[in-house]
């Protein structure tokens, strides 16, 4: 896979091509979804994502699959498919596309790997790692997003979502340890419970540095032995990870 340079304005603003079975709800068993309603535009998205270099299948079908326009405020739904972070509310964002698959794909996601997700948002990442069949823990700082998260993945089939209002910096001990952890919001640092809560051979991607300027995306691994190692995967831009409620 060819690492792309690219700089992700992630949620302060937010493409595939597979024949796979997965795990989760497909588009067309969601409730309240045309089989012919931006069906078009959703497979252009994808297609722009695997030309981009993304590469795994189940992440390209899980998001040929799940409609995003579901996860966008109304007056934005016309541009839900477009290579770019949309507003959500309470500051936050949906990310690009192209940066969810990217993120999805860096943990090499199968069926049964039990996945924490720090930054809930709209619920779409936590939805395209559902609807591939991973074991999804989710959290939200903002109590009015995490609520409207859980409303909108019950809906759409995707109940199996496991949502909490709280700080994500301190993880979610009591389900730990995790095969995978991936952060949508830019921490000052590795967050040690998060390190901690991950399962020896697991994998972590998260956004660092300062909230004015460019971040690094980071890739954690910890190895058999319990030993941790990093590496910088390509300049990104997203909201602060927070550290107090709301």
């Amino acid at each position: 896979m060819t690492t792309p340079c690219f700089v992700q304005w992630a949620r302060p603003l937010g493409f595939t091509l597979a024949t796979l079975m997965i795990a989760g709800p497909l588009a067309s068993q969601i409730p309240e979804f045309g089989p012919n309603r931006y069906r078009t535009e959703r497979r252009r998205m994808v297609e722009l994502i695997e030309r981009r270099g993304v590469e795994d299948a189940a992440t390209l079908a899980a998001m040929r699959a799940i409609p995003r326009d579901e996860y966008v405020p109304d007056q934005y739904r016309r541009r839900a498919y477009g290579d770019h972070p949309l507003p959500i509310g309470h500051g936050q964002t949906i990310s690009q596309p192209y940066i969810v698959a990217y993120m999805t794909e860096i943990l090499r996601p199968v069926p049964g790997m039990k996945v924490l997700e720090v930054g809930t948002g709209s619920g779409y990442q936590a939805s395209v790692l559902a609807q591939i069949g991973c074991e999804v823990y989710t959290i939200e700082i903002f109590e009015a997003l995490a609520s409207s998260a859980r409303e909108r993945l019950d809906r759409l089939g995707f109940d199996q979502v496991k949502i909490r209002h709280a700080d994500g910096h301190f993880g979610w001990a009591e389900a730990a340890p995790f095969d995978a952890v991936i952060v949508t919001a830019a921490a000052g640092f590795i967050p040690p419970a998060l390190v901690e809560q991950l399962k020896p051979g697991g994998r972590m991607v998260i956004p660092v540095g300062s909230v004015y300027g460019i971040q690094n995306l980071i890739l954690v691994q910890k190895d058999d032995a319990g030993e941790v190692r990093t590496r910088n995967l390509l300049p990104v831009r997203f909201v602060p990870m927070l550290s107090r409620l709301r």
